[in-house]
C-alpha cells in the first residue's frame, strides 16, 4: 500500500488542506489543529459535531509552521469564510466573524502550553450532558427507535476524559493523535460507483489500499503498527463515526442517507484512530506496511472483556448521574 493523500487541519472543525510532506510526531501530523474554537457561552471547544457552521470556512497558515511549532507556540491562520472573506487569526474581528457565523459568541484560540487545561475543561453541566440519550441520538443523526452507537472499544481512560474535558489536555483533536483511512473505504461504504469526497471523513493520512477483496481493510488493523514513511504508528480502535460526515461543506452537498449507510454496513464505525510509536518524516507516495496484531491468547482476551465491562460501567454511572440530574 501507499499513502495517497496527507492532510492537516489547521483549526479544529475546519476545513484542511492537502500536503505532500509532513512530519508525524508524538502529538500527530505536524501542526494539525493547534487552534480551534471556543464556544464562549457554553464554556466548551466548538466542534462540526454541535455548530455545522464551522465546516463551511477553511483555514490555512500564512506560512510554513517552524519545527518547533506547537502547544504554546502555534503559528497564524488565515481563516476563510463562507462568504469568500479572509481573515488571519491577529486580526480583532475574526471573533466577532465566528460570532456572527454561529450565531452567539465565540473566538479563535490557540493551543495553550502543555499543562495548561484552560481550553480543554467543560461545566459539570455540559459533561453530564455528553451522555444523555437525546443528545447521543443528535450527535450520530439517529432516530427515537435506533440503537445508540457501541461504545465498548473505548478504553475506561478515553471514557473518563471525554466526560471531564471537550478534547484531552494538551490536544484539540478527539481521541487519537492521528486518523486514518484506506481508499477501499470509501468506495465500500458509497451506495453506487462513486466514492464519497474524503474531506467528510477528515483523516489525516489516506491510504490507497490497492486491489484488495476484504471490505473496510483497516478494521484488520487494529492493534497491530503501521510503517507510514519513516514513522510508525500503533493503531488504536476503529473511528466511531457521529453525523458530521453527512453535513455540507464547500462543495459537499448534505447526505443524511450516509448515518443509514455506516449503521447498516460498519456498525457506524470507519477508519482507524493510531498512536505515534516512532515519529519520522512522510510523503505521499511513501510505502504503507501493516503488521498485524498476533491473534489474542486467553489472557489478553480476559483482559479485553474486563476492559469493556469497566468502559460500560463507568457509563452507566455517567449515565444514571444524567437521570438523576434531569430527575
Amino acid at each position: 500500500m501507499k499513502i495517497a493523500q496527507l492532510w492537516r487541519f489547521p483549526v479544529k472543525s475546519m476545513g484542511g488542506s492537502r500536503v505532500d510532506r509532513v512530519r508525524i510526531e508524538r502529538r500527530g501530523v505536524h501542526a494539525d489543529r493547534l487552534w480551534a474554537v471556543r464556544d464562549i457561552e457554553r464554556g466548551v471547544t466548538a466542534s462540526a459535531r454541535r455548530v455545522p457552521a464551522l465546516l463551511n470556512c477553511t483555514a490555512r497558515y500564512a506560512v510554513e509552521p517552524a519545527v518547533d511549532a506547537g502547544p504554546g507556540n502555534v503559528p497564524g491562520v488565515v481563516v476563510t469564510f463562507p462568504d469568500g472573506r479572509d481573515l488571519a487569526s491577529d486580526d480583532p474581528e475574526i471573533h466577532d466573524a465566528l460570532s456572527e457565523l454561529v450565531g452567539r459568541p465565540m473566538r479563535l484560540v490557540a493551543l495553550p502550553p502543555v499543562g495548561d487545561t484552560s481550553q480543554h475543561r467543560m461545566t459539570v453541566s455540559d459533561s453530564l450532558a455528553n451522555f444523555r440519550a437525546s443528545q447521543v441520538r443528535k450527535d450520530f443523526g439517529l432516530g427515537e427507535t435506533e440503537a445508540l452507537p457501541d461504545t465498548s472499544v473505548f478504553s475506561t481512560k478515553d471514557i473518563v476524559t471525554l466526560a471531564r474535558f471537550s478534547t484531552p489536555p494538551g490536544a484539540f483533536h478527539d481521541l487519537s493523535p492521528v486518523h486514518l483511512m484506506t481508499t477501499a473505504s470509501l468506495r465500500d461504504l458509497a451506495p453506487g460507483d462513486h466514492e464519497y469526497d474524503v474531506r467528510r471523513f477528515r483523516p489525516n493520512v489516506l491510504v490507497e489500499a490497492g486491489e484488495t477483496t476484504r471490505q473496510f481493510p483497516e478494521t484488520a488493523w487494529v492493534g497491530g503498527d503501521l510503517d507510514v514513511g519513516s514513522a510508525r504508528l500503533h493503531v488504536t480502535i476503529p473511528t466511531i463515526r457521529c453525523v458530521v460526515p453527512t453535513r455540507p461543506q464547500p462543495d459537499v452537498e448534505l447526505d443524511k442517507g450516509i448515518t443509514r449507510q455506516l449503521a447498516e454496513r460498519t456498525n457506524r464505525f470507519l477508519g482507524v484512530y493510531a498512536d505515534v510509536t516512532n515519529a519520522g518524516m512522510v510523503s505521499v507516495g511513501d510505502e504503507v506496511r501493516v503488521h498485524l496484531a498476533k491473534p489474542p491468547g486467553a489472557l489478553h482476551r480476559a483482559a479485553t472483556a474486563v476492559n469493556k465491562s469497566a468502559t460500560k460501567g463507568v457509563q452507566r454511572l455517567l449515565e444514571a448521574t444524567v437521570l438523576r440530574e434531569k430527575g
